[in-house]
């Protein structure tokens, strides 16, 4: 590969993310209702609340829910990936700590640029920045990011992000560096230099860089599966002690070195995380703000109910954030077994949910919008696809008649898992399905243990609330992670949670994965995107925000545009520090 056609494909890259963002803008709008502020919950979007923080205090995240993993080589849910690589653990490239469409731009963190990619873009080279330290003082060294890297390939580290399996050359069958063998396709030369071979060229793999799989790991830490509970620092902060499921304190590390690292602030002196709480006791306290609590921010979404109190009062709205998640949910169904292995009664789901009750539960049209197709609007230049023409509050009589067609006009019974918080959108789905004569059973799962539940596919239910965020502008993103059948795992089973094994969908997959051409990938997915929805794996539900109130006392809040909305830990802090405890 000549370096001019090196400088055209990063060019096609750059500027097909670039459409993207500016898309991510326009979808926006849509949800808005035209924008100009008609949204109230959309008010502060784009903009950082509370001015600059000052140093040092105490924040406090109030949570209802334990993080699933925070070890990096399994950390793949996005706005736990947002508090581990701002906080605990540095990555080769991250992204810009900064709202809107710029936020969405890459830059170096432990490596000294994006990258270079040789070899006709199947070979990639970083070099690592000197003077980046752990939390005892010894450097991080290219061999730890390799380290890393190995682990995610161990059977038991589940859960994380898969990129490297589907990207480096002869990996199939690794098992991770525990077993005593180590992957030749990365090699690290010297303690600064880590160089991938890919088993085919990927344009955007400094953007695969960003994930937390590409964080350092040395080896005298390895712990296994222990190693969640205590993560080796080479971010601004260290844990000082994690009771699971009831308390996590950051305090700093005193070793980060600042000049070589421009996106982390590192306001607070420390980070509380306190969970196990309910969702409408932290939405109350946040509220009130009183003493410590106007020191606080809320980790999950605030509740449906509460959003009364929160827009159109004085003072309050102000504090929320409500950035587009650029996610989009899904009823995934499975097409493993009985009845969704018939694309009959999947394609009759598509038109028995009733959407419109289902967005009412989860806080109506200022926290949402009703979803048309699997890649969102940020995927696909700011316009959402609607191919099947169904109306918001589904067509009862179309969904019976495919259910005859099927042999099910007497319906079905059916299990449906959630996570406890979505407990009302189910019920929502549950009466929707009721019309057509399918008999919904709710399962709740607490939060911090869904995706590990719900990732087991000899226990898989009928059905599961289960959404998609791109881990960076590209459909390369999403649709392989949620409908390549070759993904699907027994144990830690991530993204594809119908089973959908498709060989044409796969094939096609393989081919937009092997174009150079950003452009036409781009609008490959799109076309691919329809096609999958014709076949019914799962019904695209709802197009979130993600609304996060904030105390009185915090400064600079924003909703990160990569994160799925969530606060930026990144530059978040105090106004007052000496008005905070913990």
């Amino acid at each position: 590969m000549t370096k001019r056609t090196q400088l055209a494909l990063a060019a096609a890259l750059v500027t097909a993310v670039t459409i993207v963002a500016s898309g991510c803008s326009q979808a926006t709008r849509k949800a808005d209702g035209g924008g100009g502020g008609k949204n109230p919950a959309a008010a502060n979007e784009g903009r950082i609340l509370g001015g600059t923080p000052a140093k040092g205090g105490t924040l406090t995240v109030l949570s209802n829910q334990d993080f699933a993993h925070l070890d990096p080589a399994r950390n793949w849910v996005m706005p736990t990936m947002d508090f581990g690589t701002r906080l605990l653990y540095r990555t080769l490239v991250t992204f810009k700590s900064e709202p809107g469409k710029v936020g969405s731009q890459l830059v170096p963190d432990l490596a000294t640029d994006l990258g270079t990619p040789s070899n006709g873009g199947r070979t990639w080279t970083f070099t690592l920045k000197d003077g980046v330290k752990y939390e005892d003082g010894s450097p991080v060294t290219a061999q730890d990011v390799k380290y890393n890297v190995e682990r995610s390939f161990s059977p038991d580290l589940t859960g994380g992000p898969d990129y490297a399996a589907r990207y480096l050359a002869g990996s199939k069958g690794y098992t991770g560096p525990l077993t005593g063998r180590h992957l030749g396709s990365v090699k690290t030369p010297d303690a600064r230099t880590i160089v991938f071979e890919l088993g085919r060229p990927v344009a955007d793999f400094a953007a695969t860089a960003t994930l937390p799989t590409f964080a350092p790991v040395p080896p005298s830490r390895e712990q296994g599966a222990r190693y969640d509970a205590r993560p080796f620092s080479s971010g601004p902060y260290k844990v000082e002690s994690y009771d699971r499921d009831k308390k996590l304190v950051l305090v700093r590390n005193e070793h980060w070195d600042p000049t070589t690292d421009p996106v982390r602030k590192a306001y607070p002196d420390r980070f509380v995380v306190l969970m196990g709480l309910k969702g409408g006791q932290i939405d109350d306290r946040i509220i009130a703000s009183g003493g410590a609590d106007a020191s606080t921010v809320q980790w999950s979404d605030l509740r449906p109910e509460s959003v009364p109190k929160v827009l159109g009062k004085a003072g309050i709205g102000k504090r929320l954030l409500a950035e587009s998640q650029g996610c989009t949910e899904m009823l995934q169904l499975n097409t493993s077994r009985a009845p969704f292995d018939d694309p009959r009664v999947r394609e009759a789901m598509q038109y028995a949910v009733d959407k419109e009750a289902l967005l009412t539960a989860g806080g109506g049209p200022a926290l949402g919008d009703i979803a048309t197709a699997y890649l969102p609007p940020a995927l696909t230049g700011g316009v959402q696809a609607d191919t099947l023409k169904i109306a918001a509050a589904g067509d009862p009589a179309k969904a019976k008649s495919l259910l005859k067609a099927a042999g099910r006009e007497n319906g079905f019974d059916a299990t449906i898992v959630v996570s406890t918080g979505d407990k009302t959108k189910a019920e929502a789905i549950q009466q929707g399905l009721a019309r057509v004569g399918v008999n919904v059973t709710i399962d709740t799962v607490d939060p911090g243990a869904y995706y590990d539940a719900i990732g087991d596919t000899k226990t898989a239910p009928d059905m599961v609330m289960a959404g998609w965020c791109p881990d960076y502008p590209s459909g390369s993103t999403f649709l392989p992670f949620v409908f390549d059948g070759r993904t699907i795992k027994e144990k830690g089973n991530s993204g594809n949670y119908s089973q959908f094994r498709d060989e044409p969908t796969d094939k096609r997959i393989d081919e937009i994965n092997a174009m150079t051409d950003a452009r036409a990938a781009n609008r490959a997915w799109i076309d691919l995107d329809a096609r999958i929805l014709a076949k019914s794996p799962a019904v695209p539900l709802l197009l979130k925000r993600k609304p996060l109130l904030v105390g009185t006392n915090i400064a600079g809040a924003f909703g990160h545009p990569v994160w799925a909305g969530q606060l930026d830990y990144a530059t978040v802090g105090l106004k007052d520090p000496s008005k905070s405890q913990g």
